[in-house]
């Protein structure tokens, strides 16, 4: 008979129950490594058919590294998996690998597709140099906070002409330089690091023709296009177009109970970062006329009736819908269809 198991992952270890014919025959614990986690498998559930675990921090390396164990693993939504795994009286990892597993033995769960090595290299570069850009503005803003309390403003300014005005007024604080100096130097540290990076996403993006193809969109550059890409990986994901959107969370949420039917705001399911750089390309078609299109006219037209941000959103839920259509359109060209 076919066994199925449930994995409840943890940075240490991994707590495995095995269910045969609708009862659990075996579980323990292991280190949380593929290998060994693979071996323990191979030993307890020589005929398994699904292996399951939920999303978190690991589960791109546990899927990969299952998978090549020859692991018929698969990752689950742990939004969805919780709902089924808060029925048990008590939370314990012991618990949650036994309700993984019946999980897996009566297939009620939804498969998350995980992302490939590739695709998480890119979405690591920017993740890494969109939180070293917040760390030069809040480096920035605790030096501009400090000064202020001895009674030197710094002007507005950014790079080296911020630099500047900062170390001319501290010409006159010796004190207060002994303390800003090595803020400033870290800032500018910082921003060195953000350039090199920069300069590798840019270096990805030329290297890849769909960037190029996307980034002839009114609005869209290296990060958006680059994050995309990353995010969809490839256009045949999707059956729809239209689906992108609600993919990444751009659609209303909807609430339908007896007589209650409503429609509320948007769902904001999937990657926030790649929602958020939608919505301020959005904001620069409708905002900028050197960005004009049909799209902007359309967006515009939408403004005077339902707000800018109502306006926005949709914008960035067409963006989502046109830049998965392209897709299919580099992979023509490039004769890879």
């Amino acid at each position: 008979m076919d066994q199925y198991i449930g994995l409840d992952v943890s940075l240490k270890d991994t707590f495995i129950s095995v269910r045969e014919g609708g009862k659990r025959i075996w579980r323990g614990k292991c280190a949380s490594d593929p290998t060994v986690i693979a071996k323990v498998i191979r030993t307890h559930a020589p005929s398994v058919r699904r292996v399951v675990f939920e999303t978190g921090p690991l589960s791109v390396w546990f899927f990969h590294a299952l998978t090549a164990q020859g692991v018929p693993a698969i990752c689950i939504d742990a939004r969805h998996a919780k709902a089924a795994l808060d029925m048990a009286p008590n939370k314990t990892d012991v618990n949650d690998a036994d309700g993984l597993a019946h999980l897996a033995e009566v297939g009620f769960y939804r498969e998350v597709r995980v992302k490939s090595f590739d695709s998480m290299l890119v979405r690591t570069l920017v993740a890494a140099r969109h939180q070293m850009l917040k760390m030069t503005v809040q480096i920035s803003n605790q030096i501009r906070g400090v000064m202020k309390t001895f009674g030197l403003i710094v002007p507005k300014s950014a790079g080296n002409i911020l630099e500047g005005h900062i170390r001319t007024l501290l010409a006159t604080n010796a004190g207060l330089e002994r303390i800003v100096l090595p803020l400033l130097e870290a800032w500018l540290a910082v921003r060195a690091r953000v350039a090199q990076l920069s300069k590798q996403l840019i270096a990805t993006a030329r290297a890849d023709e769909q960037c190029q193809l996307l980034m002839t969109i009114p609005g869209i550059g290296v990060v958006t296009a680059s994050s995309f890409i990353a995010a969809i990986e490839d256009p045949a994901n999707f059956a729809k177009s239209r689906s992108v959107g609600a993919w990444i969370g751009l659609t209303t949420k909807r609430y339908q109970s007896g007589e209650v039917d409503y429609a509320g705001r948007i769902s904001k399911r999937g990657d926030n970062h790649l929602r958020a750089l939608l919505y301020e390309a959005a904001m620069v078609i409708l905002t900028r006329t050197t960005a004009d299109s049909a799209l902007r006219v359309w967006g515009l037209k939408l403004r005077e009736k339902a707000g800018f941000k109502r306006a926005a959103i949709a914008v960035a839920r067409k963006l989502a819908v046109i830049m998965h259509t392209m897709g299919p359109v580099i992979n023509f060209v490039c004769g890879r269809a």
